[in-house]
């Protein structure tokens, strides 16, 4: 039996026994049976890898066929996949011939290929270790494929970048502070901010950050969001999608900034300045300069404005007919901290009727608009989520307080 016929054969009984499972529906198998199938779809699915990367790291005939240095052009001309998958699977193939152990555990179903993905490339940064001998690296090899045993991936991949100190603490806990500190210096270097306009309405921004300020963000972000995303399922509401509750998450965070926090540069405090004119400010639907101009600045509506005021860090710069500055914003334009928390005492969470956003996700608004009149004090002011502010300044909707103190709103007519 030549070779060509005797994999023939062995992939036919492999595809026939595949066909045969296909046929069942494992909706009629017991969660035992369920189990057992997929512990063994897994265990195979490690040893099909290891036969795919043993036939990859022998590919040298199939490049040379095509004059590329390795088979990743053909992989992506003839079986589609992307070439920087195949770069990568070519380069786990050639790893594995460096690692005895990690290939051996993978042929016999026990690592996965993802896992062995890790483990490599953290041998191979070891390898790299001017500190590190090739005891180390036998060493470090062992220690994580017994790691693999009760570790997911990305676990693995965290025990990786410390497995030296594990291998000798004494000789490895200086090197891998020294390589921590480098790391960071590295990330400083890289820290960046881009913010754009977008010309819709909203504004762009993409970054990297320090991964401990990152985590920071994450996490704040991430509290911000949990509020919203839980009173929605409580009310049985269809939840956004994630990314949109961690923009309202971003959102809210900066909506409640201590301003006394901010810093202070070109002689004036950190603050954001609205320009509008008078006649403007009493429309329902007015506009107003988010800047000091048009030029330096961003055009948004006079509803915005307001509620912006009545809690961002802001100057509202009131314009008469001809230009003359009426209003610059008063010591008393905003709710004072102590009055903030005598609100969230007095009225306990968001005073929209049939809402119980709690007091300390809520906004402090003017009953009797500021702009109109309207004084800063308590009785003049009552809690609001941030979905309720923005209802209480849109020109679409009316809002009254009713005698138990909560606020209804109403679509316009």
């Amino acid at each position: 039996m030549s070779l060509d016929s005797g994999i023939d054969a062995t992939t036919s009984i492999i595809d026939a026994s595949l066909e045969g499972l296909l046929d069942r529906d494992p909706i009629y198998w017991t969660a035992s049976q369920k189990k057992e199938m997929l512990a063994w779809l897994a265990k195979t699915e490690a040893r099909q890898a290891a036969l795919r990367l043993r036939i990859l790291a022998a590919s040298g005939d199939i490049a040379a066929e095509t004059g590329d240095k390795d088979a990743s052009a053909w992989m992506r001309a003839e079986l589609l996949v992307d070439k920087g998958a195949a770069r990568s699977a070519i380069k786990l193939a050639g790893a594995l011939n460096r690692y005895d152990l990690v290939a051996a555990e993978l042929a016999a179903g026990a690592l996965s290929e993802a896992k062995a993905q890790v483990i490599t490339r953290a041998l191979d940064t070891i390898d790299t270790d001017p500190i590190a001998t090739r005891e180390d690296l036998i060493l470090a090899e062992k220690l994580l494929v017994e790691e693999a045993d009760r570790l997911t991936a990305n676990q693995l991949r965290i025990v990786g970048r410390r497995v030296l100190e594990r291998v000798d603490p004494v000789r490895f806990e200086e090197a891998e502070a020294k390589a921590l500190l480098a790391e960071e210096q590295r990330a400083l270097q890289k820290t960046a901010l881009r913010i754009w306009d977008n010309h819709d309405g909203t504004v762009g921004f993409e970054g990297v950050l320090p991964v401990s300020a990152g985590i920071r963000f994450k996490t704040m972000v991430q509290a911000y969001a949990q509020p919203r995303k839980q009173q929605l399922v409580e009310k049985g509401a269809a939840l956004p999608p994630w990314e949109r509750l961690l923009g309202h998450g971003f959102t809210r965070l900066l909506d409640t900034i201590d301003p006394t926090a901010l810093p202070r540069h070109g002689g004036d405090a950190t603050v954001v300045n609205i320009v509008i004119s008078l006649e403007e400010l009493r429309k329902e639907l007015g506009t107003a300069t988010l800047g000091y101009d048009e030029t330096n600045g961003t055009t948004i509506t006079a509803a915005e404005a307001r509620k912006m005021a009545c809690n961002a860090t802001i100057i509202p710069w009131i314009l008469g007919g001809d230009g003359e500055v009426l209003d610059a914003g008063r010591a008393s334009r905003f709710f004072q901290p102590i009055q903030r928390k005598a609100l969230r005492i007095q009225q306990k969470c968001c005073q929209a009727e049939g809402c119980d956003m709690p007091p300390e996700w809520c906004d402090a608004h003017h009953l009797d608009p500021w702009s109109t009149g309207g004084r800063t004090d308590l009785k003049d002011g009552v809690l609001l989520c941030p979905h309720h502010h923005r209802l209480a300044h849109a020109p679409g909707y009316l809002h009254e307080r009713l005698p138990d103190g909560t606020i209804r709103f109403t679509r316009r007519p």
